[in-house]
């Protein structure tokens, strides 16, 4: 991924919305790609600012359905799902179109996301087992809102002595849907990948 995220941003500037602590942001930073980045988690972005090179890349605090920079890019992008972390619709259009107005004339605008297998929900709901060992076992407990295409999801971690919950809640979108996200905001599709 670093890789073609380098390819992409051709030595110029990008944004990554959602930088997090940056394990993409700072090798990027290392290709000389000048680096932005938006987070909401004020926690993630202080462990980014304890990483070598991090006092390289501007990191603005906030939602990133909104972008606070002037600058134009010449790739804007959301790696690991991230886009999901926006719950509706209007937020996801909303952020496509602010991304096509910060982004240079031949800028580039990638997003890493899963495309949801609802076969694994019944009833719309599931309860699996993402890991067993001896002492501990990792579930995943989620429900289905397939009108609104939002997954509900509880992590949890049971070992011997204690009982973990992580929670996480996405909207997921289709690739068709932002296809279609993206021709509102007046960009075309390039590329689609799969692996």
């Amino acid at each position: 991924m670093l890789e073609l995220l380098t390819r992409l941003a051709g030595g110029g500037r990008a944004l990554e919305l959602g930088i997090g602590t940056g394990r993409v942001a700072l090798p990027l930073v290392e290709t000389g790609i000048k680096l932005f980045g938006i987070d909401a988690s004020p926690a993630m972005v202080e462990r980014l600012h304890t990483k070598p090179n991090a006092d390289q890349i501007t990191v603005a605090m906030g939602n990133f359905a909104t972008i606070p920079f002037e600058e134009h890019f010449d790739l804007i992008f959301f790696v690991f799902n991230t886009i999901f972390a926006l719950l509706s619709q209007e937020n996801q259009i909303q952020c496509v179109k602010n991304v096509a107005e910060h982004l240079e004339s031949k800028g580039l605008f990638a997003v890493e996301a899963f495309v949801p297998d609802l076969a694994r929900f019944q009833g719309g709901q599931t309860v699996r087992a993402i890991q067993l060992e001896s002492q501990e076992a990792r579930l995943d407990a989620s429900m289905l809102d397939p009108v609104n295409q939002v997954i509900t999801s509880q992590f949890i971690v049971l070992e011997k002595s204690k009982t973990d919950v992580k929670p996480v809640k996405i909207r997921y979108i289709w690739p068709s849907e932002l296809d279609l996200m993206a021709r509102l905001a007046e960009l075309k599709s390039v590329y689609h990948w799969d692996d």
